[in-house]
């Protein structure tokens, strides 16, 4: 081989050897930037309304991913925030943002009901612009997306308005030019660098599909059932009982044939049906579903309808009696005595009036909880309690002879009215601690909450057995089974309730009391929960304090990294959030398991580093990074470590490493919301491979 055929054989392999380099550095960019997720694309636009604008925000969610509503209460996940940035002289917001569908649910980690969105989101802004110059409006949208990990995320909005943006042309419409998304105090730059990726800016599409109907907090079966289960007891009060035999047999002696007596009862029934689906629909129409569900995080609604279920318990436990105007009664009476399919409706209509003594506080109670759900929830809500209230008319009209089997009426109804009158007052409660719970005002803590249903069902209990008597009680010598069983159950239920004063979790009311966090102690009232005392946090290392389980955690690394040097451990990086449910999820399922927790204690040197600390940093140590993202919060700084040295921006997200920051797991570096089997074998491996 000549010296030219040497000189183009090494050529060629050179060329090879080039662009196998550039594809193998190619396929590690791409691979170092795989796991940055970005699972919400949005898209915005703003049109004309009247003589306002309106900014629209769509937002496409990937599947099995949630994002959470701006309506989330505190002591949740996080809420969306929603900043206008340019706001001051240019445009005025008219009202608050608001939300497409939701679905709202109950959280049984940090108990409380979460509102979120699910496959799309649309927010809306009507703003009144007031500078006739103004070119844009500038918008910050931050949030939290979570799946079986979570992301805190942020994202800027850039509005063009065009000058033909007059209050008295024709609508314009412009989209939206949008910087494009940033994670909050991510180094995105140096993302950008390792994954060699160029800077892109994302044009806004119009979202044209419609945001699908989602389920609110419980579904709606199971409100119809809580509410059919509150017709019942309705049914059994003093006001309504009684009606049934003379009603049933109003209609069975007036009409000419058994036939029409029972359609009569049939129209009857759902003519009270009617009444309070209607009443539920107003209630509905007047607030709006975005609306009732804002309400239920608002500190004066919970304030106003504590005070509102005490007076209606203070009602039922005999002090007083709610009732509507005698006129309206008289009038409704008046209209019923014409007869006919009218007259039947206005005996109905009757009745709801007549009752509403009793059924009143049952029915603002039903409403107040369906108002928490939004939607149709206070229709179906009030479906369901009119139908146990109608059918026992209907039931009777058709199988008369089963009126024979009906109890006497007697002081067993008011014994119903009372109870319920107990319960209205424990539920009253659950409204103040929500206000006291979103003011962080701690003077209505787990323990004393606790100890006041304590108080509630221990009276109750006493009641039952005979031990306390109200003013209309009538006088009895003994009391029946069926109370004493009663009594029974909240004997035992008030027991139940006794080791939550000492921290006990309480699942069976898990949805109701503050969580363990919002108490005077989180080691309980005897100063001690799980094996772990008061006194263990003492005499730990500077920055060290008592974690989930009695597991010692530093939340600052380089104060961690200090006492892992020197003691000889390995670090587990826990990155992690304050309101990331499937960081609690892992802390409390997996972290608690018996082969896990004494690894934790003992073999590791623990770093919990909040990705949402909201803490500002001291202004010596707040920066900005090449890509423009300014570091000022504690949450900023360690979210701009993972995602800059582990290429990640999901939580909970687990690495162990060695004193050096090398990572010690050679098949999974970091792992995340994982089994306990998993985590067990992942941490072994790599506490094992520690030098």
């Amino acid at each position: 081989m000549n010296f030219n055929q040497n000189l183009n054989t090494i050529t060629s392999r050179s060329i090879w050897n080039r662009i196998t380099v550039f594809l193998l550095f190619f396929f590690f960019a791409l691979n170092s930037n795989a796991q940055i997720l970005e699972p919400v694309k949005w898209t915005s636009k703003i049109e004309k309304k009247g003589n306002n604008a309106l900014l629209i925000f769509d937002a496409v969610i990937e599947k099995d991913w949630h994002m959470y509503s701006q309506f989330t209460p505190d002591g949740g996940p996080l809420a969306l925030e929603i900043t206008f940035k340019n706001q001051k002289g240019n445009y005025e917001l008219v009202g608050k943002a608001k939300e497409g569908k939701t679905r709202t649910a109950f959280n049984d980690v940090f108990g409380v009901d979460e509102t979120f969105f699910e496959g799309k989101a649309h927010i809306e802004q009507e703003i009144k612009i007031i500078n006739p110059n103004l070119k844009t409006v500038d918008v910050d949208f931050d949030f939290q997306v979570c799946k079986e990990v979570c992301i805190n995320s942020s994202k800027k909005f850039s509005i063009s308005v065009p000058s033909t943006f007059k209050m008295d042309e024709v609508p314009a419409l412009t989209e939206a030019k949008l910087d494009e998304t940033k994670v909050t105090g991510l180094a995105i730059d140096t993302i950008k660098k390792e994954a060699a990726a160029q800077p892109k800016t994302e044009t806004a599409q119009t979202a044209k599909e419609e945001i699908p109907a989602s389920a609110p907090a419980r579904s709606l079966w199971s409100i119809f059932f809580i509410a059919f289960i509150s017709g019942f007891a309705a049914l059994l009060t003093p006001c309504v009982f009684p009606m049934i035999p003379m009603t049933v047999s109003f209609f069975t002696k007036q009409s000419k044939s058994r036939a029409k007596g029972i359609r009569n009862a049939i129209f009857y029934g759902l003519s009270i049906i009617a009444i309070y689906v209607i009443l539920g629909l107003i209630v509905t129409k007047i607030f709006g579903a975005d609306a009732l569900n804002a309400l239920s995080t608002d500190v004066w609604f919970n304030l106003i309808f504590f005070v509102i279920l005490v007076v209606f318990a203070t009602s039922f436990l005999g002090a007083f009696e709610i009732m509507l105007p005698n006129s309206w009664a008289n009038k409704a009476d008046q209209q019923a005595d014409k007869g006919g399919i009218v007259g039947i409706l206005f005996m109905a209509l009757a009745l709801a009036i007549v009752s509403f003594s009793c059924t009143g506080p049952i029915v603002g109670t039903l409403l107040v909880d369906a108002a928490s759900n939004g939607g149709i929830a206070p229709i179906v809500g009030m479906l369901g309690f009119s139908s146990a209230l109608a059918l026992p008319f209907m039931l009777f009209a058709m199988f008369p002879g089963w009126l024979n089997s009906l109890p006497k009426s007697g002081g067993w109804l008011n014994t119903v009215k009372v109870v319920l009158g107990f319960l209205e007052l424990a539920f009253a409660f659950k409204f103040l601690s929500n206000a006291d719970l979103v003011l962080q005002l701690h003077f209505l803590e787990r323990e004393v909450f606790i100890a006041i249903w304590i108080a509630i069902f221990g009276a109750l209990t006493l009641y039952l057995f005979g031990k306390i008597t109200l003013p209309h009680d009538s006088p009895t010598h003994h009391i029946s089974v069926g109370r004493l069983y009663l009594g029974l159950l909240t004997l035992v239920f008030t027991m139940y309730l006794i080791p939550g004063l000492w921290g006990a979790p309480l699942k069976l009311i898990s949805a109701f009391p503050p969580p363990p966090t919002y108490s005077e102690s989180p080691f309980g009232v005897g100063g001690s929960v799980n094996g772990v005392s008061s006194e263990a946090g003492k005499g730990m290392p500077e920055g060290a304090e008592l974690g989930p389980h009695g597991i010692m955690v530093f939340h600052d690394y380089e104060d961690g990294l200090a006492y892992a040097k020197a003691i000889n451990k390995p670090i587990m990086l826990d990155f992690t959030g304050y309101a990331c449910v499937n960081c609690r999820k892992m802390e409390n399922n997996v972290w608690s398991e018996p082969t896990i927790l004494p690894i934790l204690k003992n073999d590791v040197v623990l770093i919990s580093l909040y990705v949402d600390d909201k803490r500002e940093l001291p202004k010596e140590e707040q920066f900005t990074t090449e890509a423009g993202d300014k570091i000022i919060t504690a949450g900023d700084k360690w979210t701009d470590f993972m995602i800059s040295k582990y290429k990640t921006n999901t939580q909970p997200l687990y690495v162990i490493t060695d004193l050096e920051a090398n990572n010690l797991n050679a098949s999974k570096p970091t792992i995340s919301y994982v089994s306990a089997d998993e985590y067990l074998k992942w941490l072994k491996e790599g506490i094992s491979n520690f030098k």
